[in-house]
């Protein structure tokens, strides 16, 4: 079991619908917060809105593509708090599209906000914990990292990669005290989805959780300890049953494939 108060934690996507419900909430738990977003603008009215003691956030403006973005979310852990316990990613893109009208560039644009970015990352925070044999990276995926869905094919893609990389990575440093989890929320009702992406959903009756609901399940499940935990029911039984008899899950989609593709762009 994890005990949070004074925990020193990145988090990535601080200014992101779950990003911001998370800092909100993790506040209340006696954290102290290195808030990660490209925009400064948006960072100072995160913590504007937060009652925190300033001494217990640091606001980093960083872009996580970048080796220098990187760099400086480090080198302002190590200044503001002496360094890290934990990491949470929750910075990622997505898009609602077909696979032929998707840009290459917007394709390699999400595969590496999504994967690259975090493995390059968590690479980044390692040596420090494996220095002090102890720490937790927690990646936040989604319900579409175990269900491929049509239309969302490289946000499924990415996903579907950082839950192998959580895995791999947590069979890596079995031999140590370091934590990987991977928690995977269904779809959440935030600034990623576009209109469409509404629409759709409300057509084909998917379930759409809101960002503070997810954010509690999450601190829940890096409380318990959980390696993998997917959110929401009946989600979380369809990602076993994909695992298993995804001819099942085939077929069990195909009228709501077909009805999504009206709203894609």
């Amino acid at each position: 079991m994890t005990i949070l108060t004074d925990q020193r934690i990145i988090l990535t996507g601080a200014t992101g619908g779950i990003g911001i419900e998370l800092a909100k909430q993790l506040v209340v738990q006696g954290c102290k917060l290195g808030l990660v977003s490209r925009s400064n603008e948006k960072l100072e009215q995160l913590a504007a809105s937060l009652s925190s003691d300033a001494n217990k956030l640091c606001l980093i403006s960083a872009d996580i593509n970048t080796s220098d973005g990187r760099q400086t979310i480090i080198d302002q852990m190590l200044k503001s708090f002496d360094g890290y316990d934990m990491l949470i990613n929750t910075a990622g893109i997505m898009d609602f599209t077909s696979l032929l009208e998707q840009s290459d560039e917007r394709i390699e644009a999400v595969l590496q906000t999504n994967v690259i970015a975090p493995m390059l990352l968590c690479k980044k925070v390692l040596p420090y914990m494996l220095a002090q044999n102890e720490g937790h990276i927690v990646n936040v995926g989604s319900t579409f990292g175990s269900i491929g869905f049509a239309w969302f094919t490289s946000y499924s893609t990415s996903k579907f990669a950082l839950r192998g990389f959580s895995q791999a990575l947590r069979r890596e440093l079995a031999e140590t005290d370091i934590k990987i989890s991977y928690i995977a929320p269904r779809a959440v009702r935030t600034s990623l989805n576009s209109s469409a992406v509404y629409d759709m959903a409300k057509e084909v009756k998917m379930n759409m959780d809101k960002p503070d609901f997810v954010a509690k399940q999450i601190i829940r499940s890096i409380i318990k300890d959980h390696k993998e935990k997917y959110l929401g029911f009946p989600e979380a039984l369809f990602v076993r049953i994909n695992a298993i008899l995804p001819g099942l899950v085939d077929k069990a989609t195909r009228s709501q494939n077909k009805a999504a593709k009206k709203y894609i762009s």
